[in-house]
C-alpha cells in the first residue's frame, strides 16, 4: 500500500548561479514583497551575506536559509554559492530542496560555475524554474540565452521532465518577475506563484518514524551547538528524547532543548515540526553534517551527504618567524588545531590531517581559493599561521599517475590571444574550443591539469590589461601531463633583521620588483622582492649611507621610490615556490624562505647540488 503523502504548506528551493549573477539581491527583494520587512525599515542590500568576507568580495560563500510565506505556503530558500571552490556548500544545501531557481544572467548567459551548480541540481533530481535575470541590461539577449540553457540541459542529459521547465524573465534589483521581456513590469507575485505551482512539496511516509538529515551546523552562545536540517518523516516535539546516528552507526543519545523553524530572516520558536520543514535542533554538541537523528524506538539512517574528493592540499603551521606573537593572539598549534577541526565540521568539502611534525597539518580542500577564504577568515579572527604552497594531490589508477584536470573558458580580447595561448601551452593546457564572433572579443576553452593553473590568474589579469575574464570548472582525474615550469624568477631576501630603509630600497630596485617599503620590518630569511633573474639573492634592504663629516660636491637628491602594490593573501600563496611559505599574521602578509639561516640554505643547496652530480 502507498503511504507517501505531501506536506501541502510548505515547499524548499535553492537558488544556484553563476558567481555575481544576482542570485542575493533578488533574495532581497523576495523578502521585502513577501512582508518579512515592516514599512519603512531601513534594510541594507544583499542582507543574505551576512560574512564580512562575502560583503567585501560580492560573492557567496556560505549556503544560508531563510523563509518567506506566500498565500499560506510557507517557501523555505537555501542561497546557494556560485563559486564552484565552495562545492561542498552546494551539495549540502541541495540535500534539503525540492526544487531550484536556476538565475542566469541576460547578457553573460549560462558560465561556467552555472554548469556545475546545475549539474548537482540535476543529479539530485530537483525540479528546475528558469530565470533569466537583469533584462533591463542594454546588452541583453533573452532569446539567445534561453538558447544557451536549452544546451546546456541538454548536454547535462536532463530529462524531458527537466527540459519542460518554467521560464520567467525577471529584474532581481527592481523585484520584477514577468512571462515574458515585452510584458509590462509587476512584481514578484509570478515567482511566488511559479514557486507553488511548481516545486513539488516535500513527500513523506506516514507510517515511518521521525527521521531528520542534518545538512548544516551552527552555534549559539546561548544554546550551543545547532543541527539544521530537513524532517524526511515523522513529527518532533520540543524537549522529547532522541538519538544521533553518526558515521560510525554510533546512536548518540540526545533531548532537544529547544526547537526552532526558519521565519524570514531569523529563526521561531515553535512546540511540534512536521515532515517537510527545515528544522534547527539544540541540545546535542556531538552532532557532524550528514547524521542522521532519529526515535530511540526507531533507529534508521537516511543516506549520507556525499561531496566530491578534495584535490587540493596546503600545509598549515604555526608561525615560526622571529615575529612570531607580536600581532595575533592565537599562536599555538593545539588552537590551530582546533580552529581547523571546527572547520572541517561546518564544511563538509574541507578535511584536515595530522603530520610527522607536530606544528602543522595538512588542509585539504576544492580549490586554492577556498583554501585562502579559510586563511583569511582566521587570520581576521587573530591566529598567526605559516602557510605552504598549494599542491595537488595525485592518484594512481592502473599503475598511471593520475592529477586532477580542469575546463578553463577565456573570454579576451583579440589582441590578447596570442599571450593567453602561448602561457596556457606552456602550462600544459589544451584548446578544445574557440569562437570569434568579429566583435574584438573571443572566447576559448581549453583543458589544463588544475596545477597549471596554480598561480596563473594574476598573470592572466596582467597580460589581457585587466580586461579579460577567466573561469575554470573541475572536470575531473586525468593522466598525468608531465613536469610545468614553475616561477621564472628569483627572490631578494633579507639577509639580517632590522627596519627596511629608503636608500637601501632605492639600491636594489634595479634588481627586481620590492614587496616592502621603507620602515617595514624585515628578518633575515624574509623575502623582500622578485628578483629579475632566475636565482635567490641574500641582499641587505636595512643599509644606510655612510655619513662623514666631508662635504659632498652636489646636494644629495631625495630618493624616490617605485610604489609597491601591497602583498594580498592570494597574490603570496600564488607567488611562493616550494622552498617558501607565507607568514599570516592579523595585520601582516610576509613572503618568507622555509629555512631562514642563510647559511643553512646555502649549505643544503650545496649537498643537493653534489648529491646531483654523483648520481
Amino acid at each position: 500500500m502507498n503511504t507517501l503523502k505531501q506536506n501541502q504548506h510548505i515547499r524548499n528551493i535553492a537558488i544556484i548561479a553563476h558567481v555575481d549573477h544576482g542570485k542575493t539581491t533578488l533574495v532581497d527583494n523576495m523578502f521585502k514583497q513577501s512582508g518579512v520587512f515592516r514599512e519603512g525599515q531601513d534594510v541594507d542590500e544583499r542582507v543574505m551575506d551576512s560574512m564580512d568576507l562575502e560583503r567585501e568580495r560580492g560573492i557567496t560563500i556560505a549556503a544560508k536559509n531563510c523563509a518567506v510565506l506566500h498565500d499560506g505556503v510557507k517557501i523555505n530558500i537555501i542561497d546557494t554559492p556560485g563559486h564552484a571552490d565552495f562545492g561542498g556548500e552546494v551539495e549540502r544545501s541541495l540535500s534539503m530542496a525540492e526544487g531550484a531557481i536556476l538565475l542566469v544572467d541576460a547578457s553573460e548567459g549560462p558560465l561556467p560555475q552555472t554548469r556545475f551548480v546545475l549539474k548537482k541540481a540535476l543529479e539530485a533530481g530537483l525540479a528546475i524554474i528558469v530565470c533569466i535575470n537583469k533584462i533591463d541590461r542594454k546588452d541583453a539577449r533573452p532569446s539567445e540565452v534561453l538558447d544557451e540553457v536549452y544546451d546546456l540541459l541538454i548536454d547535462l542529459d536532463a530529462s524531458e521532465d527537466q527540459l519542460d521547465f518554467p521560464l520567467l524573465y525577471t529584474i532581481g534589483k527592481l523585484g520584477v518577475s514577468k512571462a515574458a521581456p515585452e510584458d509590462a513590469d509587476g512584481d514578484l507575485s509570478l515567482l511566488f506563484k511559479t514557486i507553488v505551482k511548481e516545486v513539488p512539496p516535500p513527500s513523506y511516509d506516514e507510517q515511518e518514524p521521525f527521521q531528520m538529515l542534518v545538512s548544516d551546523l551552527g552555534y549559539s552562545d546561548y544554546l550551543g551547538r545547532l543541527a539544521v536540517g530537513k524532517v524526511f518523516n515523522g513529527v518532533v516535539k520540543s524537549n522529547e528524547s532522541l538519538v544521533c546516528l553518526n558515521d560510525a552507526g554510533e546512536a548518540v543519545p540526545l533531548k532537544v532543548s529547544k526547537l526552532q523553524v526558519y521565519e524570514g530572516m531569523g529563526y521561531q520558536e515553535v512546540k511540534e515540526v512536521g515532515p517537510g520543514d527545515i528544522v534547527v535542533l539544540s541540545g546535542i554538541e556531538d552532532v557532524k553534517i550528514g547524521d542522521t537523528i532519529c526515535t530511540k524506538e526507531h533507529p534508521k539512517p537516511l543516506p549520507r551527504i556525499t561531496v566530491d574528493e578534495p584535490t587540493v592540499s596546503m600545509r598549515f603551521g604555526i608561525n615560526t618567524s622571529p615575529f612570531a606573537g607580536r600581532e595575533g593572539k592565537l599562536v599555538q598549534s593545539r588552537v590551530i588545531r582546533d580552529r581547523l577541526l571546527k572547520e572541517t565540521l561546518l564544511n563538509v568539502a574541507i578535511k584536515v590531517e595530522e603530520t610527522e611534525e607536530k606544528d602543522s597539518f595538512v588542509v585539504k580542500g576544492r580549490g586554492e581559493f577556498q583554501m585562502a577564504i579559510l586563511i583569511e577568515t582566521m587570520r581576521r579572527e587573530g591566529f598567526e599561521l605559516t602557510i605552504g604552497r598549494p599542491e595537488v594531490i595525485f592518484k594512481t589508477k592502473d599503475g598511471k599517475r593520475q592529477e586532477p584536470m580542469e575546463k578553463v573558458f577565456i573570454d579576451c580580447e583579440e589582441t590578447f590571444m596570442g599571450v593567453v595561448t602561448e602561457k596556457l601551452s606552456m602550462r600544459k593546457g589544451k584548446m578544445l574550443n574557440l569562437v570569434n564572433n568579429g566583435k574584438g572579443r573571443v572566447r576559448m576553452e581549453f583543458s589544463i591539469p588544475s596545477r597549471g593553473l596554480i598561480g596563473y590568474r594574476d598573470e592572466f589579469l596582467t597580460d589581457t590589461k585587466g580586461t579579460g575574464i577567466m573561469n575554470s570548472l573541475y572536470a575531473g582525474y586525468g593522466d598525468y601531463c608531465g613536469d610545468i615550469p614553475g616561477r621564472f624568477s628569483g627572490a631578494l631576501v633579507a639577509d639580517r633583521q632590522g627596519v627596511a630603509v629608503a636608500y637601501a630600497l632605492f639600491n636594489l630596485e634595479p634588481r627586481g620588483r620590492l614587496f616592502c617599503v621603507p620602515g617595514d620590518p624585515v628578518y633575515e630569511g624574509m623575502i623582500v622582492g622578485e628578483n629579475n633573474r632566475d636565482n635567490d639573492i641574500d641582499v641587505n634592504p636595512c643599509k644606510t649611507k655612510k655619513l662623514t663629516n666631508m662635504r659632498a660636491s652636489g646636494k644629495d637628491d631625495a630618493v624616490v621610490l617605485t610604489p609597491v602594490l601591497p602583498m594580498t593573501l592570494e597574490k603570496a600563496i600564488h607567488f611562493i615556490k616550494e622552498d617558501e611559505c607565507v607568514e599570516v599574521t592579523p595585520q601582516s602578509i610576509r613572503l618568507r624562505k622555509a629555512v631562514l639561516s642563510a647559511r643553512d640554505r646555502h649549505s643544503m643547496a650545496g649537498a643537493a647540488k653534489k648529491k646531483k652530480q654523483m648520481s
